[in-house]
């Protein structure tokens, strides 16, 4: 075990420090569900923008940006930068009808733009995505990191944070959960700095004095952001500029436009100019993983190769096992007592994460699926019917969790179990805004025959399913019958997404010209008049957040061009 008292001591202040500060924040005994869910509409820009970031960024972003960059290179923070565009989207497209409608919940409003039907489907998307991914998966990866890094017992490091987290979401509500994630944004971001300074300033120790010789230690393409399609290999590139240009937006915009759990905080904003800017302010925020979590583990590899440190092996393998660098770096990199600091930078990465879908799942079952049920629940039964969902979903996700090593790579895991649903969901949002057209037939239809697509797609590349079906003749290393580009199709999953999209747009297409027009004047209040209205009206300063959009553009612009 790594840990000195100190370490031990700065964790546990930290645990109680910030359950103390969520419950103290956040705690009404007589909430009502818009305190409680909504945070009684009151966020700044800021805060929400901090809210929509650090809701994202798990203990699984923080390990597995880092195992990317030491394994892939530089081009695995194309998943943080192209959530740039898709929060502009959020902020352009979709904000300014989820808060002028007044809906506290993403069913809600696809309720209001298709039906009932459709309020249901989605709000039941969002508790398996929050469950699964979010809460479920985060939480196995945060244990497995300690357990490398601090030597506590996976069990001890699930229960531990559960049960702080759950503590003061339960109590607190969405203030409680926002309030404590703009404390953790710092920490976070700090111990991310400091592992990234301290790796550079190693660097001299194994005679890399200069970027010529930073360069020359590292893979060929591996500070590039930008690949070709085809390898060396000759197969398709599972991180090529198509894969990530086509595949990224139909996972994006389901990400971070369509579920409940990040969109809750823009919902909550005191005005829609606060709405909108704090979601490009979760953007701006969202070009700094790519320098302090992916580019140190480009650094670990070089240290990694220069024999600074070992690297642990998958178990029963001569692979190095990627996913140890971040906790074998700070072990090498950290002297005893800031390591404490950086265990609690982890513990807040994933508790910002866990909380944040929890109260989202809160929300949903309570505004969503309950009143359906009893539609005349009072207000003060709906926060503690809440309050109760949130103690039972983390105690599904601590069961799910201990599943975590069924899975092969983390991080591929949580992008791959949503393209089962988001090419459905995005086509059903993005459609639903731009057409007027489509009707509730449509989105029913594509949301339905869509996810069964999807599902099948992912059972079949599953390599479990897929070794069945070759009769134990794979090779090692098998990925699936789709992505395995020797024994399968040899399709990335990154592009099956669009593939799907392609069949769910043409579904929802056909069956709203096959099927009557809703209403135009009710459609007209939850769908733009054409597809570039958002971009009408006086601009009303440098704070209009399409003056904001532009200066987005061009930073984000100008730093694919620098790593290209």
């Amino acid at each position: 075990m790594n840990t000195s008292l100190i370490d031990i001591i700065v964790i546990a202040v930290y645990l109680i420090g910030i359950t103390a500060f969520g419950i103290w924040i956040g705690y009404r005994r007589n909430a009502t569900t818009s305190q409680y869910f909504l945070a009684n509409k009151s966020l700044s820009w800021f805060t929400v923008g901090a809210a929509v970031f650090t809701s994202n960024i798990s203990t699984i972003h923080l390990v597995g940006l880092a195992a990317g960059g030491a394994k892939e290179g530089m081009v695995i923070g194309n998943f943080e930068w192209m959530a740039c565009f898709t929060l502009i989207l959020l902020a352009l497209l979709f904000a300014p009808f989820y808060i002028n409608s007044g809906v506290r919940t993403l069913p809600e409003f696809m309720e209001r733009r298709y039906c009932p039907s459709a309020r249901t489907f989605l709000a039941v998307i969002g508790l398996i995505g929050a469950l699964l991914i979010h809460i479920g998966i985060s939480l196995f990866a945060a244990a497995k990191v300690f357990e490398s890094f601090l030597g506590v017992p996976m069990l001890w490091t699930i229960i531990v944070l559960s049960l702080f987290t759950v503590t003061y979401t339960a109590l607190g509500g969405l203030k409680a959960v926002v309030m404590t994630e703009n404390i953790q944004v710092l920490l976070l971001l700090g111990g991310a700095t400091l592992v990234t300074v301290l790796g550079l300033r190693a660097l001299p120790t194994v005679g890399i004095n200069d970027l010529a010789a930073f360069k020359a230690a590292v893979n060929p393409g591996q500070l590039n952001m930008l690949q070709p399609v085809v390898n060396n290999a000759g197969h398709l590139n599972g991180f090529s500029w198509l894969a990530v240009l086509l595949g990224y937006p139909i996972l994006g915009i389901w990400y971070w436009c369509a579920d409940q759990t990040h969109v809750q905080r823009v919902l909550a904003a005191r005005t829609q100019k606060d709405g909108q800017n704090g979601a490009l302010f979760a953007g701006f925020l969202k070009i700094t993983p790519v320098f302090l979590m992916v580019l140190p583990g480009v650094i670990g590899y070089v240290l990694w190769q220069k024999g600074a440190f070992q690297l642990h092996n998958v178990a029963g393998t001569n692979s190095p096992d990627y996913n140890t660098m971040l906790p074998v770096m700070i072990n090498h990199l950290v002297p005893v007592g800031l390591r404490g600091l950086l265990a609690a930078c982890m513990a807040a990465a994933l508790m910002s994460c866990m909380a944040a879908a929890l109260n989202s799942c809160a929300t949903i079952v309570s505004m969503d699926l309950l009143p359906k049920i009893r539609p005349d629940m009072t207000d003060g039964r709906k926060v503690t019917i809440g309050r109760i969902t949130t103690g039972v979903i983390m105690v599904l996700a601590i069961l799910w969790s201990t599943q975590g090593d069924q899975f092969g790579t983390i991080f591929e895991a949580i992008n791959k179990i949503p393209m089962t649903f988001a090419p459905a969901v995005t086509t059903v949002f993005v459609l639903g805004v731009l057409w007027k057209r489509g009707n509730k037939q449509a989105a029913m239809a594509t949301l339905y025959l869509g996810s069964v697509i999807g599902v099948i797609y992912f059972l079949v590349d599953m390599p479990g399913i897929g070794k069945m079906i070759l009769a134990g003749k794979a090779h090692a290393g098998f990925t699936g019958l789709v992505t395995d580009p020797t024994q399968g199709v040899g399709i990335p999953f990154m592009l099956v997404g669009p593939l799907i999209a392609v069949l769910c747009v043409i579904i929802y297409v056909v069956t709203s010209l096959l099927t009557p027009a809703m209403d135009p004047k009710e459609v007209a209040k939850v769908c733009w008049d054409h597809p570039l209205a958002f971009l009408k009206g006086r601009l009303l300063g440098a704070s209009d957040p399409r003056v904001v959009t532009l200066i987005l553009l061009v930073v984000v612009g100008i730093l694919y061009y620098l790593l290209r």
